[in-house]
């Protein structure tokens, strides 16, 4: 049976990653990407890049209609908590009106297609010490308006699957990072250091909290992840996907500051704190390894 993905966000940084990874893989990629005009995509065999706004109902319907795909990997979203205190309002348009007319344009179809969406750790929000690593039974209680936008996205595709049997699969993402990340710690401590050694920055790094402990996956890892959902994970589940290990922050600055070389004042800046921060964040893997056919006690990366 010939393949057909549709990756809405594709222009984001998982999205793109996953639109890399499902041509690799000899799949037909429909990449869904908000903005007009770009041309900034790369050429690649058997993808399409078709401008989409996720607010927008009867294009995301058209987009359905016009391209029939047998898999959705529905990333597009406002990812940032940062954002969505600034913009609670676009941040619910973007992430729980753009959902929703994603299923619905799916439950207008005969043969609906398994649809993998990207919900969040932050759903959980803070997680007491003896229930980490947290697993997909803790109670939803989530810190900013990200968060609940994640946790109506979780329940809707769970209602769809429920009343219109949509094969539905809900991945809870935990932090990832990569080439082409941005806003989060490890890749601004980088973006400083590479500054401050080209000459266009004081030798001074502005940062946030550095005490809370966090679990990075790797980009790569996530989409293998994303896929192996899609493959195998039982419709209308959700699962972790998380790394293996947490470090606290503060252990990541200083070893991008050892392994750059570079020597500079450390200093905490007011706007890159948060009003709330979640202590640790760590998730159990067993359920999405252990239904998706992988060794619950394996550290070795998704395989391709």
């Amino acid at each position: 049976m010939e393949r057909t993905a549709l990756v809405t966000g594709a222009e984001g940084f998982i999205g793109s990653h996953m639109v890399n990874f499902l041509a690799a893989e000899g799949w037909n990629v429909v990449s869904g990407y908000r903005q007009h005009g770009s041309n900034s995509f790369p050429k690649l065999e058997n993808v399409k890049f078709v401008q989409c706004d996720l607010a927008d109902g009867q294009r995301v319907e058209w987009l359905f209609h016009e391209y029939r795909p047998t898999h959705v990997f529905h990333l597009g979203a406002q990812s940032l908590p940062t954002v969505s205190w600034a913009d609670p309002v676009g941040t619910f348009e973007s992430n729980i009106m753009g959902s929703l007319h994603v299923f619905e344009a799916i439950r207008h179809h005969k043969r609906p297609p398994i649809v993998v969406s990207a919900c969040s750790s932050a759903e959980y929000g803070n997680v007491p010490p003896s229930a980490i690593p947290v697993t997909e039974e803790q109670p939803l209680r989530p810190l900013h308006p990200y968060g609940i936008s994640k946790v109506c996205l979780d329940l809707l595709a769970r209602e769809y699957f429920l009343d219109y049997q949509i094969p539905a699969v809900n991945i809870r993402l935990f932090n990832t990072t990569g080439p082409g990340k941005t806003n989060d710690a490890p890749s601004d401590f980088v973006r400083q250091l590479v500054r401050i050694k080209k000459g266009l920055q004081k030798p001074v790094l502005e940062v946030g909290n550095l005490k809370p402990r966090r679990a990075f996956l790797d980009v790569k890892d996530t989409v293998r992840g994303f896929y192996l959902a899609a493959m195998k994970g039982h419709r209308g589940e959700a699962y972790n996907l998380c790394a293996t290990t947490t470090y606290e922050i503060g252990e990541l600055l200083h070893t991008a500051i050892r392994l750059s070389g570079v020597k500079a004042e450390i200093r905490p800046a007011a706007h890159l704190m948060r009003p709330s921060d979640e202590k640790i964040i760590f998730g159990s893997t067993k359920k999405i390894r252990k239904h998706t056919g992988r060794n619950s006690d394996s550290h070795v990366p998704w395989p391709r």
